[in-house]
């Protein structure tokens, strides 16, 4: 029997290459994580997002 990890939301973001796609772990508030699937280009599209979104921030 595998053993068990807690899920807490502590730790960093991070990104995995998993298979053919990407595996994007972000750690959550209230604990937890938030875990999603992304090809190539839905990364491209939320890096362009979340940098539009920093350049707003400075403004």
């Amino acid at each position: 029997m595998a053993a068990m990890k807690p899920r807490t939301g502590n730790g960093p973001m991070e990104v995995t290459k998993e298979g053919r796609g990407l595996v994007m772990r972000v750690p959550l508030e209230g604990g937890g994580r938030l875990v999603v699937e992304l090809n190539g280009a839905e990364a491209q599209e939320l890096g362009d997002a979340l940098l539009a979104a920093v350049l707003l921030v400075k403004k």
